[in-house]
């Protein structure tokens, strides 16, 4: 399984002839590699709906025949879109083609704002659990540092753990850190920073704070294989 980081919160997971893409926010990404003409993913994850996570999720499906996995509430709104999607919820999850997915719970929001300035209630946002060939990935999403992350360790054991650190709308490096402490996981990875003025941050610094797990920057395009 190779497991990539396209900027902001990206993340590209490609595994048995499938690729499954997260919080695919390309088009007014300024760090993000990726091209949507060039993106075929089979499967389409959101952790919630903030336009910089829904991104290009729409274009993307109806292209590709993806389905999208996310909340019901976002699955809903994307079938009045015309696209494929499998609703879900926190603490549900479900075994799909190539492995299984468990939503989490996150503290944060979640609304799409439409071009014409209409903002859609889309549900509750969530982190990620992947279980595929054997290993587990933990997308956080957008989050605040919350106790039950140990929990979620606990009882998934976690290979490698993508968490936000861009402070302002999220979790900062700090907390961040002691969310790694909870889970720890076997590698961490920060996300959702330097995309906007607002979380502009140091990774290497977050890498520093970190005293219980190993962490790692990924440059955007970046990859691990697990």
């Amino acid at each position: 399984m190779k497991v990539s980081y396209h900027g902001h919160a990206v993340v590209k997971v490609e595994t048995q002839g499938k690729t499954i893409l997260i919080d695919p926010f390309i088009n007014g990404n300024g760090l993000t590699d990726l091209k949507v003409e060039n993106e075929k993913p089979d499967f389409i994850i959101l952790t919630h709906g903030h336009n910089d996570h829904f991104g290009d999720t729409v274009e993307l499906a109806k292209k590709n025949d993806a389905l999208v996995i996310a909340n019901a509430e976002i699955a809903t709104y994307l079938g009045f879109q015309g696209v494929k999607a499998h609703p879900m919820h926190i603490g549900g999850s479900f075994e799909f083609e190539f492995g299984k997915v468990k939503l989490t719970q996150a503290f944060h929001g979640s609304s799409y704002t439409t071009p014409d300035n209409q903002i859609i209630y889309m549900g509750m946002p969530a982190g990620v659990l992947l279980m595929i060939e054997g290993k587990t990935v933990y997308h956080a999403g957008d989050t605040a540092l919350f106790s039950d992350m140990k929990l979620i360790g606990e009882r998934h054991p976690i290979d490698l753990a993508f968490l936000p650190i861009g402070d302002n709308f999220t979790m900062g490096p700090e907390d961040a850190a002691t969310a790694a402490s909870f889970l720890n996981p076997k590698l961490v990875v920060p996300i959702h920073f330097d995309t906007f003025p607002p979380i502009k941050q140091d990774p290497n610094n977050f890498i520093s704070l970190l005293q219980v797990v190993d962490g790692k920057v990924l440059e955007v395009g970046e990859s691990i294989e697990l």
